[in-house]
């Protein structure tokens, strides 16, 4: 059996990140993961301005090697495109501007897949001294005991923790069976990925790119760029529509690039690489507790999937970040109790929770097409509507601008 302060359940972004920045408090931890990397990850391979401002908090060192990294995609932002075709360009930081020569050449946001971007962080795990990974371990029995959880993958390998950092993502069997978090379709987006070779009309700055097209309402179609010519391209629905209007993704997301008068063309001298595959998005659009006595949930794990953007691996990072510093806070004060813990989650709200509120209302407006149009009419020409969804990819407290009175002001009347 092995003995350890923190044990992480899950090598993704989320719990990779957590054993990163308890190595740099100095706190000794295990990671398990039941895949053995590199492996392939069903995602739209999207790292927004989220991920770099995280990994440069823990060591600017790992920052560095991740720009370096020859595997991605340099991407400045995001460009939205409503029902009525009309579009909003984001950049990845609020300040950013296409003229200024040095935000051309300092993108802080990326596109690769996850093959290669996990792949990255795991290897960056193995330089840590005070991490300790274990891949091809499932684990699928957790028991509480006096001193900590007792967990196990039913085959002998054993870990004894004072405290659980959950980050299996999705369908993380802990989220349901201890925390008590069940799937609710409206809360949880259906997704598939496909991978097209030759997609022609990407962004100069490598824009990834969410279409909010009329006859996909309430989903949305993206188009992400890869390196070597290739995109990641998917559908994104709410699970409660997809079930209530029986709506096959698979075809749909054929139907739109060999007959829509925009895609086709686009998609005419395009090639589908592999298979289309599906997954599941649990989204950060209810409330939930995600801690309680020894343990945290972080990521996908803790639905903390942006409603409208479908950002995930910053948020996921973000969040494993916050529950390794309070961690290391529980390991000082020997206190592992589910009211002790409890101050992750108000880190979770003070953090996630004005960004996440927002998302939700701006997703709820894509059910209505005419306010949709509205809305990004409106931000195509207002620098503060911008300014706002460009926070949201950057990893900046929205809470200081959504309560000033002023603010709104300027969002109706500043262009």
């Amino acid at each position: 059996m092995i003995a350890t302060r923190v044990c992480i359940i899950g090598a993704g972004p989320g719990g990779a990140t957590a054993a990163l920045q308890l190595n740099r408090e100095e706190v000794d931890c295990v990671v398990v993961d039941k895949a053995v990397f590199p492996r392939d990850k069903v995602c739209g391979d999207g790292l927004s301005g989220k991920v770099l401002t995280c990994l440069q908090k823990i060591d600017p060192a790992i920052a560095e090697r991740l720009k370096g990294a020859g595997f991605k995609v340099n991407s400045w932002g995001v460009s939205f495109a409503a029902p009525n075709r009309q579009l909003l360009g984001i950049g990845y930081r609020p300040d950013f501007d296409a003229d200024n020569a040095a935000h051309r050449q300092t993108p802080i946001g990326y596109v690769c897949k996850r093959w290669n971007f996990d792949h990255f962080l795991v290897q960056e795990l193995k330089r840590c001294p005070h991490v300790k990974l274990f891949e091809g371990k499932h684990i699928i029995k957790y028991e509480l005991q006096p001193d900590g959880y007792l967990v196990s993958d039913g085959k002998g390998f054993e870990v004894k923790a004072s405290l659980l950092i959950i980050a299996g993502g999705a369908h993380a069997a802990f989220t349901k069976q201890v925390a008590g978090i069940a799937m609710e379709p409206k809360h949880y987006m259906a997704g598939i990925r496909a991978y097209y070779k030759g997609v022609a009309g990407m962004h100069p700055r490598h824009f990834i790119e969410l279409h909010f097209l009329k006859n996909l309402l309430p989903g949305y179609f993206w188009i992400f760029p890869l390196p070597n010519g290739e995109a990641n391209v998917g559908i994104g629905m709410l699970s409660e529509a997809v079930h209530r209007g029986k709506v096959n993704l698979k075809k749909e997301l054929v139907h739109i690039v060999e007959n829509d008068p925009v895609f086709k063309e686009r998609f005419k001298n395009a090639t589908l690489q592999g298979t289309i595959e599906g997954y599941g998005l649990p989204l950060g659009s209810k409330k939930r507790r995600l801690s309680g006595t020894r343990f945290m949930l972080v990521g996908d794990a803790g639905y903390l999937i942006d409603p409208f953007t479908g950002e995930g691996i910053g948020n996921a990072m973000g969040s494993g970040r916050l529950a390794a510093l309070q961690a290391a806070r529980a390991i000082q004060a020997n206190d592992f109790s589910a009211a002790g813990l409890a101050k992750y989650d108000m880190e979770i709200e003070r953090v996630f929770g004005p960004e996440l509120r927002l998302s939700t209302r701006i997703q709820k407006l894509v059910n209505y097409p005419r306010l949709f149009n509205f809305f990004i009419n409106i931000g195509a020409k207002n620098k503060k509507v911008q300014e706002l969804l460009s926070c949201m990819f950057y990893e900046v407290d929205l809470r200081k601008k959504l309560t000033k009175p002023s603010f709104y002001l300027q969002l109706l009347f500043n262009k």
